[in-house]
């Protein structure tokens, strides 16, 4: 299973981020890439082997390839392998590559061991990464809300390949269960009762683009009301990185990624008036080819930025996916759209392959 990353032709990772091979920007252009399948698919083979990962995985946090480090400390944190807790630490403190020091902290932080919590507060005052520091905060925070949920394990060995990609405009949309930040389940059909649905999805508490998108959201409520328009944004995280996106848990400092120390969900509460959703293994993610686990933004493997729309039908009328972190359209550029019905929309910035 490590083999098949190993043999993979990943893109460079440069800064915490991944560039185009083409154009030499951050993200990648091309739709087609198939480096997230095989990450993906990875992490559920490996899952889905349970303790025998679990035991062999450790060994495998030394490998010379940093993309092996980081799906089995991937692994090693959705198992729960309390076991792995030394290995983990070592790479957080050891690991040249800023990506896996990030993975390895939030594994340990999914244990949700007290004293494991109580070590990772330690080495704040000796990381100099922002990237993995912010990392390091959410982790400790996790060891506090008892750590990773099964459902994250049970969804990742769930995924079926035969279902990735399955989205496309003109025909039916896929249906979809996921829980918002307070565990209440969602179903697509139930937001069509509404009207049109838009389907946001957004990469992390960390994101400045994502919380521009909240305010507009917020901002905006009244004409998506009035106009009979449904929305829900949805992330490729357990629960509790969704609540630390909403402001339900208590969120980190913000060293980097353009937000400073500003703490943006600072004002969210009763203000989100859409389901935030959790995609925890990226499974509705797959099926509309959000893609997740694509690219590298801050040290931390995220989704392509999408954008669908789905009529009261049920019909895909827009399916718009990115090519870097800043590519879809705003929210007022949303809402004229299905307002009038016109779906035409291109970043101006989008990555074009040569």
């Amino acid at each position: 299973m490590l083999e098949r990353i190993r043999r993979h032709p990943f893109a460079e990772i440069r800064g915490g981020r991944t560039i185009d091979p083409q154009t030499g920007q951050e993200g990648i252009a091309d739709l087609g890439d198939d480096a997230w399948r095989v990450r993906q698919l990875a992490i559920r083979d490996l899952v889905r082997l349970g303790d025998a990962a679990a035991a062999e995985l450790p060994a495998h946090l030394r490998d010379e390839d940093s993309h092996v480090r980081h799906v089995a400390a991937a692994v090693l944190g959705i198992l729960k392998a309390e076991a792995a807790v030394q290995a983990l630490e070592a790479r957080l403190e050891e690991d040249p590559d800023p990506v896996v020091r990030s993975q390895a902290a939030l594994s340990l932080g999914q244990m949700g061991l007290a004293h494991v919590g109580e070590r990772l507060r330690a080495r704040l005052g000796l990381e100099l990464d922002p990237d993995v520091l912010h990392r390091i905060e959410l982790a400790i925070s996790q060891t506090r809300d008892g750590g990773l949920s099964t459902e994250v394990a049970d969804a990742y060995a769930g995924l079926d390949e035969r279902m990735f990609r399955t989205v496309e405009v003109g025909r039916p949309a896929v249906d979809f269960e996921l829980s918002d930040t307070d565990g209440h389940p969602w179903r697509l059909t139930d937001l069509l009762v509404i009207g049109p649905v838009v389907l946001i999805w957004v990469f992390a508490d960390w994101c400045p683009v994502c919380h521009h998108e909240f305010r507009d959201l917020i901002d905006l409520r009244r004409k998506f009301e009035s106009s009979g328009i449904a929305v829900a944004t949805i992330e490729c995280h357990d629960r509790f990185r969704c609540r630390v996106m909403t402001g339900q848990e208590q969120p980190p400092s913000y060293r980097g990624g353009g937000l400073a120390s500003v703490q943006p969900q600072v004002g969210y509460r009763d203000r989100i008036w859409w389901p935030h959703l959790a995609d925890p293994a990226g499974a509705v993610g797959a099926a509309y080819g959000v893609d997740p686990l694509e690219y590298v933004v801050h040290a931390e493997w995220i989704n392509r930025p999408s954008t669908f729309v789905i009529d009261q039908g049920g019909i895909v009328r827009l399916a718009y996916r990115g090519t870097f972190w800043g590519d879809r359209p705003s929210i007022e550029e949303t809402l004229a759209m299905v307002v009038t019905g016109r779906y035409e929309y291109e970043h101006p910035k989008r990555l074009r392959l040569a």
